[in-house]
């Protein structure tokens, strides 16, 4: 069978959809992955073929904010969000569609699977007459920005003959990989969902040394805020102080839109990494202290690891709430961010025998969910 899976160019959009492409190409499947040509190295590391489609994160900004010199951190919120919308509703879904009709039209895959990001690729399926298949990055999240960006992609489904909400994803069979316990109980009730358990990509490397093999009575914190431009310097720095008074051990991805040198010297418990291999660092930390991105919320699910999450923007806040109300950790918004509220609260979450309790039945529900391999024999029904 031909399959063409589709995301946008993104860590956080792309590496979730990996692991069913890998297992469908190892299943014997013709495969091919299209996005921006930026992440076709990633795809080729995983021995996928790239087909180039769509634009970048930052292009699609770019073409929105033409001629805007503001910061993204100058612009009133309510007019950030419109241009949220524009960009994820209307310019990214049209490239992708535009882009991947002619790769449809000559590859002419029995099957497309869209990342839930990327409606452009469900409608470049619809005009083909090509079944579809959704793929979720992580919890499905409504509110905020997100309702200006259904609104647009329900405008913009009308126009292509797309029936129903994008919501639901059009009906489509969708592969849900958030555990059922921390999914929106409406999308539960409602969706069509071939559940998939979330499987943590990373790009091949080496654990930094001394992690494997190290003693285990003195925890080792994690702290990331991503790879996007949410990884500011002073919020690393406020986080790593507060982490590095606890008598712990603290390992800081600080991912590439931080300069590592603005954080200044950092306290001797504190170590500082450009990139990790984060799918297999979180098995060995105690605490991971993150912006509430899919990808480390659920892996911190997978691995059993209690959070504390310090949501910048995006799906991080619903993220954050569903962690919290799950009882598997805490989150600072905003003001709440300070040096002294890090410090107590991760303090807390690591001696705290309840939430350690929760992350445990939490990494059980994610180990019990169908592996990639499961789900791509599964694949061909929805041809």
């Amino acid at each position: 069978m031909r399959i063409l899976f589709t995301s946008l160019a993104s860590y956080g959009h792309l590496y979730p959809l990996l692991p069913l492409a890998v297992a469908a190409r190892d299943a014997g499947h013709d495969v091919v992955y299209a996005t921006a040509p930026d992440f076709h190295p990633s795809l080729e590391k995983a021995g996928l073929e790239p087909v180039a489609a769509g634009l970048t994160l930052q292009e699609a900004f770019g073409e929105v904010f033409a001629g805007d010199t503001r910061s993204r951190y100058e612009v009133p919120p309510d007019e950030l969000n419109e241009a949220i919308g524009k960009a994820f509703g209307r310019l990214l879904p049209s490239r992708f569609m535009t882009d991947l009709a002619p790769v449809l039209a000559e590859r002419k895959p029995d099957l497309v699977v869209y990342e839930m990001g990327n409606p452009g690729g469900a409608f470049a399926a619809h005009r083909a007459g090509i079944p579809a298949v959704g793929h979720g990055f992580g919890r499905v999240s409504s509110g905020g920005p997100m309702e200006h960006i259904s609104d647009q992609i329900d405008a913009f489904a009308a126009e292509v003959g797309l029936a129903g909400s994008n919501r639901l994803f059009w009906g489509h069979p969708f592969v849900d990989i958030c555990p059922p316990s921390v999914q929106a109980p409406e999308f539960l009730a409602e969706a069509n969902r071939v559940p998939l358990r979330p499987v943590g990509w990373s790009e091949p490397g080496d654990l930094p040394s001394g992690i494997e093999g190290r003693d285990r009575g003195r925890p080792l914190v994690y702290l990331t805020l991503g790879t996007t431009g949410a990884s500011q310097a002073h919020l690393l720095t406020a986080a790593l102080q507060g982490l590095a008074s606890l008598d712990v051990d603290v390992l800081v991805a600080t991912g590439p839109a931080v300069d590592v040198a603005a954080l200044g010297e950092v306290p001797s418990n504190v170590r500082l990494e450009a990139w990790v291999p984060q799918s297999e660092l979180l098995p060995h930390v105690d605490l991971v202290v993150h912006h509430g991105g899919s990808g480390t919320t659920l892996g911190a699910f997978g691995a059993g690891v209690p959070q504390l999450l310090l949501p910048q923007g995006a799906d991080q806040f619903t993220n954050a709430d569903a962690v919290v109300e799950a009882g598997a950790g805490a989150k600072l918004v905003g003001d709440e961010l300070t040096t002294d509220a890090v410090r107590e609260t991760a303090g807390r979450l690591l001696a705290d025998r309840t939430v350690a309790d929760v992350v445990r039945e939490l990494a059980a529900e994610v180990a019990g969910m169908p592996s990639p391999e499961e789900v791509a024999a599964q694949l061909p029904q929805y041809a």
